[in-house]
């Protein structure tokens, strides 16, 4: 599984910190409304077992006690209504776009997430899986679609959660202010791995963002030794070609997650694996006896086929 920090009540970002307050108003009324109910509860069975006889002038105060609860239950809903409108605003984004702001494109899959960093330039542009790295201190804009049904997004030390719904493109600006590994996942059941659909939002200063960017966006490693040679030449012969792109070579699908830098990502299978040789050779074998219900199919190779694979994917870093 994945590694990292989540907990909503450990807010890393002004959104999240905007939720935090919120669910504070909330608890803390609801904790006064339930002691001064279960009060007046008590008081009411104690002066019931001492009264005998009901009567017009017993009434009178019980009616005056109630109207006045039921206008202290109205002010206070009306409260929790107006704490609420105001976070959601607050909750928008910046009223003036920042400039140069970063956009990330988040497209759910089932059971997968495919990130994308678009460029002025197109050959800078690239693709990433099950991770979404931002720089700290800065709002970023996720563009959130979908392939196929409905995902909902939740990172929660960083912001609430929010819809991918097919046909259209939901917003969300994100901001960490407190640099770590924070987890994501759905929130939204989307069938049979719903819960094996994580990923991982990880915040670093401007300068480790900028190097980590860089990198992505060259292209693959170039096989050095005979077996990584020879690994790509089974990768490029094997149905892989068929759904994966790495940048280099022959392969560009774009059914599955690109696969250019995919040793230097820490899981597999959108957080459901640690990404170890061990681990990767089960996924490519048997996805499916993984994670059953995925799309990828098993793929038939010799053993000594199958380690020269992985020597080539794991140079992909």
């Amino acid at each position: 599984m994945i590694r990292g920090i989540q907990s909503a009540l450990d807010p890393a970002g002004p959104q999240a910190a905007e939720l935090f307050r919120l669910w504070n108003v909330f608890l803390w009324v609801s904790v006064a409304v339930y002691v001064i109910v279960i009060a007046l509860l008590v008081i009411s069975v104690i002066k019931g077992l001492r009264r005998r006889e009901p009567s017009i002038e017993n009434e009178q105060p019980l009616t005056i006690g109630v109207s006045i609860g039921a206008g202290i239950t109205i002010a206070t809903m009306l409260g929790l209504i107006v704490a609420s409108v105001a976070t959601g605003h607050d909750l928008a984004g910046p009223a003036v776009r920042p400039a140069n702001a970063i956009e990330i494109d988040v497209m759910g899959h089932q059971w997968w997430w495919e990130i994308q960093y678009s460029d002025s330039e197109p050959d800078k542009s690239f693709k990433t899986a099950n991770e979404i790295h931002i720089p700290t201190g800065e709002p970023v804009l996720l563009q959130l679609a979908t392939r196929d049904v409905i995902h909902s997004l939740w990172i929660p030390n960083i912001h609430g959660k929010r819809d991918l719904i097919p046909g259209r493109v939901n917003k969300l600006w994100i901001q960490a202010d407190r640099a770590g590994v924070y987890r994501a996942q759905c929130a939204e059941f989307c069938g049979l791995q719903h819960a094996h659909m994580a990923l991982v939002v990880v915040a670093e200063d401007r300068a480790k963002f900028d190097a980590w960017k860089s990198h992505q966006q060259t292209a693959a490693n170039e096989p050095v030794t005979p077996q990584q040679i020879h690994g790509r030449e089974v990768f490029l012969s094997l149905p892989c070609v068929n759904c994966h792109a790495i940048t280099g070579t022959d392969a560009y699908a774009t059914l599955g997650p690109d696969l250019t830098h995919l040793a230097s990502r820490p899981t597999l299978a959108a957080g459901q694996l640690l990404n170890t040789k061990g681990n990767l050779a089960g996924w490519i074998s048997n996805a499916s006896a993984i994670k059953p219900g995925t799309m990828m199919p098993p793929n038939e190779m010799s053993g000594a086929e199958l380690q020269d694979l992985l020597a080539y994917l794991e140079n992909l870093r």
